[in-house]
C-alpha cells in the first residue's frame, strides 16, 4: 500500500492571554491519493486520557480497518486490556506518540481550549520524549510521528520537536470535534471524506455520542470502497 504525505500546510491563528497574543501552528496533511487503486484514507485516532472506546476498537479490528493511534503516558497506565489488543494486531495499527501527560506541546505559558500548554522548551522536550518512552515501554517500538494535546504549536516548539527526530502529524479533517459531535454529525464528518484525507478522531471517551458516529462514518467509507492507511513511520513529507 502507498503510504506517502504528499503535504503539509501551516495555518496560522491567534490565541489571547492577559498578557499577549501568541501565534499557532495548526499542521494540515493528505496522504497521496489513490488514483487507479481506489480511493484511500488514513484514520488517525487520539487516546488522550480516560478509557478506551471499544466501539471504535472493536469495529476497526472485526473490520480489518489499519488506523494510526496517539497515545498519552496517562492513557497508557490505565488500559492495560486496549494495550493488549492493540498489540495484537501490528498489521493494523501503529502506535505513535500523543506526549506524557496531554499538555500542549507549546513553549511559552498560555492557555488552549482552558488546557495549560507546556510552557517553556524544556517542558516540551519531557511532554515528547516522556510520551515516546512510553509507547515503547508498552509496545516495544520507536514512534517517529508525534502530535500534542490540541494539535497546536509554536514555530519554535515545532521545530524544536521535528529537531527530536519526530514528525507532526496533521489532519485534514477533524471527525469528531474532540469528541463533542453527536453521532450524526461524527458521522457525516467522516463519511464526507475524500480520497487523500487524513481524519482525526478520538478514541477515549467511551461515554460520548460522537464515538458511534465515528464507527458508522468509517463503516460508510468501507462500504464506499475506501482504502485505510496508516502513517508509516517511514512515509515522506514535503512542503509547507
Amino acid at each position: 500500500m502507498t503510504r506517502i504525505l504528499i503535504s503539509t500546510l501551516l495555518t496560522f491563528t491567534f490565541w489571547h492571554s492577559p498578557a499577549y497574543a501568541q501565534k499557532l501552528i495548526e499542521a494540515h496533511m493528505s496522504i497521496a491519493q489513490g488514483r487507479d487503486d481506489g480511493p484511500k484514507v488514513a484514520l488517525t485516532f487520539d487516546a488522550c486520557t480516560g478509557k478506551a472506546d471499544n466501539r471504535i476498537l472493536d469495529a476497526l479490528i472485526q473490520n480489518n480497518i489499519a488506523a494510526t493511534i496517539f497515545v498519552t503516558a496517562r492513557w497508557l497506565k490505565v488500559n492495560p486490556n486496549a494495550i493488549t489488543r492493540l498489540k495484537s494486531r501490528p498489521d493494523l495499527f501503529e502506535i505513535e506518540n500523543h506526549g506524557a501527560r496531554h499538555v500542549p506541546a507549546i513553549d511559552e505559558p498560555l492557555l488552549v481550549y482552558g488546557i495549560a500548554s507546556a510552557g517553556t522548551p524544556a517542558a516540551v522536550k519531557t511532554e515528547v520524549t516522556e510520551g515516546a518512552k512510553a509507547v515503547t515501554a508498552a509496545f516495544g517500538t520507536q514512534p517517529h510521528w508525534f502530535r500534542g494535546a490540541t494539535a497546536l504549536y509554536t514555530a519554535s516548539s515545532e521545530k524544536l520537536i521535528t529537531d527530536m527526530k519526530f514528525k507532526i502529524a496533521g489532519f485534514s479533517i477533524s471527525g469528531d470535534g474532540g469528541a463533542s459531535y453527536s453521532s450524526p454529525k461524527a458521522a457525516r464528518a467522516i463519511s464526507g471524506a475524500k480520497d487523500g484525507d487524513v481524519i482525526i478522531a478520538h478514541i477515549n471517551q467511551p461515554l460520548k455520542p460522537a464515538g458511534a458516529g465515528v464507527v458508522k462514518g468509517i463503516l460508510m467509507l468501507k462500504s464506499q470502497g475506501y482504502e485505510f492507511v496508516t502513517l508509516d513511520g517511514g512515509a515522506s513529507q514535503r512542503g509547507h
